[in-house]
This record gives C-alpha cells, sequence and structure tokens, in this order.
C-alpha cells in the first residue's frame, strides 16, 4: 500500500486515502503472507487499487464475505469455525441493509458452508439471533474477518497458497470497483517499483 500511496501521488504511508480501508487491509495481509517468490505477482495489481474508496457499507460486508467464503473450505478446522461465523455474520449484515429477512443467505454462501457441514452446523448455533451492527460490523468485525481469512489461507495446506491469496485480492479489488467511487489525492502515475517491502504479520482477532 505504501506503493499506492506514492502512484497516486500522496504522502509515503500504507494508509493511503485512495484506497477503501479495508481493500487497503486485505492488500497489506495478503503481502505479509504471501511468500517472497510469490509476491512478484502483487506489483501488477497495485495500479488497481488506486482510487477505489467510498462510504457504500456494502463494500465492507462484501470484502469480508469473499475472503470468509475463500478461506472456509481449505482453513483449518478451528479456522474454518470462524469462517463459518463470518460468513453468516456478513450474510445478515447484507440483510440488514438490504431489508430482506435476517436469516438470508446468498446462494454462493449456501454452497460453500455446505461443503463444511459441521463447522456450518455449530456456526448457526454460535450466531443464533445475533445481528452485528453495520457500523460495528465495519469498525470491527470486518477488518478481523480479513485478517483471520488470510492467515487460514496462507497456513492451509493447500498446494498454492500464494495464488489463492492473489486470486482473492484481484476478487476483492472487483468488487469494490463495483461499489466504490473516486478516491481522494489521486495524482500523476509513476514508475512501478519490482516488489513491495515485506512486513511482519501480526496476530489475528476473531470476528466479532
Amino acid at each position: 500500500m505504501e506503493l499506492a500511496s506514492y502512484l497516486a501521488g500522496e504522502r509515503w504511508s500504507d494508509h493511503p486515502a485512495c484506497t477503501h480501508p479495508l481493500l487497503a487491509v486485505l492488500a497489506r495481509d495478503v503481502n505479509d503472507y504471501t511468500s517472497d517468490a510469490g509476491r512478484a505477482w502483487l506489483a501488477g495489481l497495485v495500479p488497481s487499487v488506486i482510487g477505489l474508496a467510498g462510504e457504500d457499507p456494502h463494500i465492507d460486508v462484501r470484502i469480508a464475505l469473499l475472503s470468509a467464503r475463500t478461506a472456509l473450505p481449505v482453513a483449518a478446522a478451528v479456522c474454518q469455525q470462524v469462517m463459518a461465523v463470518s460468513v453468516l455474520a456478513c450474510a445478515r449484515v447484507l440483510a440488514a441493509l438490504d431489508g430482506r429477512p435476517a436469516d438470508w443467505l446468498d446462494e454462493p454462501s449456501q454452497a460453500v458452508l455446505a461443503q463444511v457441514p459441521h463447522a456450518a452446523q455449530w456456526a448457526r448455533g454460535f450466531t443464533c439471533g445475533s445481528v452485528t451492527p453495520p457500523e460495528v460490523f465495519r469498525r470491527r468485525s470486518a477488518p478481523s474477518i480479513v485478517h483471520a481469512a488470510v492467515e487460514g489461507i496462507a497456513q492451509a495446506c493447500i498446494p498454492q497458497p500464494d495464488r489463492m491469496l492473489h486470486d482473492l485480492l484481484t476478487a476483492a479489488i472487483d468488487e469494490c470497483a463495483l461499489w466504490a467511487g473516486p478516491a481522494p489525492g489521486q495524482g500523476t502515475g509513476r514508475g512501478i517499483p519490482p516488489l513491495m517491502p515485506r512486513r511482519e504479520p501480526q496476530n489475528t482477532a476473531t470476528a466479532h
């Protein structure tokens, strides 16, 4: 994200105004958990995050939901429970935002939960009747979901976690582009260095 701030003509920062805050969280986490070799794929995505900003609460919910659905089938058992809770929490916030019944669940969420029936059953019992207010979800739950999802993918026993993380970030950029408006502070384009600096991953918190 420091590179995105530089390309947008902003002050050097990993929290640039030119990018939606939760998309920036996801981008930083993907960068941190991707291997040195895999991070070469990420540089080409940097220009795509510039100019994606907005206040619509749907953006946060959809990025969090995308992250949880991606991690759920591949993560370890404990993380699967967290991701199943996250899918249900996101769906309930979306239902509240869109005026749907509280138990509404879209087809992709139904399908991914069906892949992990034990985690899904546990999550339904854990979240029974609970709905997180959109602003609380945006401030606390969404970043926690993203952190846990990226960590779960990175630590999963799968052949190419780097590729899955890259594809998750790409999909989140596309999702954000559907909802986001122009961001402030966009400057002229600059050259793109080959790699972003790596930060040490921090411990993640579970969704609330």
